[in-house]
């Protein structure tokens, strides 16, 4: 169906009109000029991100419904940043006419699909028309006690440096997606050049072969917000000193809170986490697989810090690694390899503002 059937209202109509209210916040959704949410006793968290395509994702290999869903976690993985809880969401999407009813049909079948795992309430947002090809700008609202609210400003010397997960599975897929891309349009450029329309039918339904190759493949088109890893944090009775997602890569992310802290931090090659998968991938692309987990970005894991007095808590949890601790700033950022030499960090991670 083409979207100008519907028209603008019609369209959000037809997205949105079986949505339901999750969060005693919300008071008014979608409908009418402004959402209203009400927040009597708690901090409001306020966090958005825009997702261009050709910078931040590629049609080639990310389908609409994977999309969605990805652009909604990225989103709430921010709340969860601030040790928050997601509750609100609203959506905005510049396209051109080659996209569908259908194409949105399936790109808010994902991001409901995150929403509700988070209890997230979509309340608004914008469609508009693009000359330049898809853009989608999202911003989510959480809350948060006062006093539970993680700063990236709060690590103090001896504090211990924690991840969740492991690290640059994120970037090695989308390596391989990249990879593979190149190796497609190449065998069309050759079967064009060459007439061979059979190639080229065949070529029309190719589909490559990521056996084995399916963790890391996941990682980069439908990352996963760490609620699980707050709510065990809450658990355990442990508030973060300082917390921040890992979206450009675990090296810029240390940097960020070493320079908003005022501090220095020791952060072992060794203890770094990193799949099998990972370390597969970045050998047969003849990649450093250290590298790529300081560097990689798109994990959507947590970097956080705790107090030293909190140790055999974190030490026992599930699906977090301690990876180093703070010191003091005069002794700087560093990475101590496996041989116990050391390296400075560096912000390596991906800059979208950096010319190509």
């Amino acid at each position: 169906m083409e979207i100008a059937q519907l028209g603008e209202f019609g369209l959000i109509k037809h997205l949105t009109k079986d949505l339901e209210k999750k969060n005693e916040s919300t008071r008014m959704g979608v409908g009418d000029d402004c959402a209203v949410m009400h927040y009597p006793d708690k901090e409001v968290l306020v966090t958005t991100d825009m997702l261009m395509e050709g910078i931040h994702f590629d049609l080639t290999y990310i389908d609409m419904k994977h999309l969605g869903y990805k652009a909604a976690m990225v989103n709430i993985s921010d709340i969860f940043a601030m040790n928050g809880t997601p509750r609100q969401m609203l959506v905005s999407i510049a396209l051109s006419k080659r996209f569908k009813v259908e194409d949105l049909e399936d790109f808010y079948s994902g991001l409901r699909l995150a929403c509700d795992k988070w209890g997230v309430d979509v309340v608004g947002g914008d469609t508009t028309s693009s000359v330049t090809g898809l853009a989608i700008s999202i911003t989510c609202i959480g809350e948060a006690a006062v006093e539970d609210i993680a700063y990236r400003s709060g690590a103090k010397d001896t504090d211990l440096v924690c991840v969740s997960g492991d690290l640059g599975a994120a970037y090695m897929g989308l390596q391989l997606l990249e990879r593979e891309k190149r190796v497609y349009y190449q065998q069309v450029k050759e079967a064009q050049k060459a007439g061979n329309k059979a190639t080229l039918q065949q070529l029309a339904d190719f589909q490559p072969d990521f056996a084995g190759k399916e963790y890391i493949i996941q990682r980069q088109i439908m990352p996963e917000a760490r609620g699980d890893i707050i709510a065990a944090l809450r658990e355990m009775n442990v508030r973060p000193t300082s917390m921040m997602d890992i979206s450009d890569g675990l090296s810029s992310e240390l940097l960020h809170i070493c320079e908003r802290s005022g501090c220095g931090c020791r952060v072992f090659e060794k203890n770094i986490p990193i799949d099998y998968q990972t370390a597969v991938m970045a050998e047969e692309l003849n990649m450093n697989v250290t590298t790529c987990a300081l560097n990689g970005g798109e994990d959507y894991e947590l970097l956080f810090t705790v107090s030293i007095g909190d140790y055999d808590k974190v030490n026992q949890m599930e699906g977090v690694r301690l990876i180093g601790h703070i010191t003091d700033k005069s002794l700087g950022a560093m990475l101590v390899t496996r041989d116990g030499s050391e390296m400075e960090l560096k912000a390596q991670g991906w800059n979208p503002l950096k010319e190509s």
